[in-house]
């Protein structure tokens, strides 16, 4: 399979089956996520993963959006590792970013694998930070369900749409 056909694959995952993710698959996704760069290499990522049924009550808690999966990786970054481009015109934080390149990474790894996943942005995202005992500095990104789909799971009917590349790619 082609990278791109790889991403066009995958798709975000709202059902998941029982089926518990492998530590060996779960530990790959890890490694994938941990090769991700970071502005100046300061890495100021930060995964939790959170599996049982003690954290995934909690996790249910502060999101709608678990879909039954029994491992979710809660990503997050360290404000006081980020690099920041403080150049007089823009003050601009990496720490969203790094996570995110990081996320898309470990995503893909998991698709590469066979296993679903859901990038969540639709969460408590203080309440998920108390939950987890986060310190004051960490600032929370995203939630990361992943697990196999259930049977009767298709992705979403838009999931194939996509605008024209002449719509958002400009040639200059």
């Amino acid at each position: 399979m082609t990278f791109l056909e790889l991403c066009k694959k995958r798709y975000s995952c709202r059902k998941y089956s029982d089926k518990l993710l492998e530590k060996e698959k779960l530990d790959q996704i890890l490694a994938a996520a941990q090769a991700a760069p970071s502005a100046h290499n300061q890495q100021p990522w930060k995964i939790y993963v959170l599996q049982g049924k003690e954290w995934m009550e909690k996790i249910d808690g502060v999101t709608h959006c678990r879909y039954g999966a029994g491992t979710v990786l809660a990503f997050a970054y360290s404000k006081d590792e980020e690099w920041v481009n403080n150049r007089e015109e823009i003050l601009y934080p990496s720490g969203q970013i790094d996570v995110s390149i990081m996320a898309t990474q470990a995503i893909l790894q998991a698709a590469e694998l066979d296993v679903d996943s859901t990038w969540v942005m639709d969460f408590d995202f203080e309440g998920c930070k108390k939950v987890l005992g986060l310190p004051e500095n960490e600032q929370m990104v995203l939630l990361m369900p992943l697990g196999y789909a259930a049977e009767d799971c298709q992705p979403a009917p838009v999931h194939v749409v996509r605008k024209p590349l002449d719509a958002f790619v400009s040639y200059l």
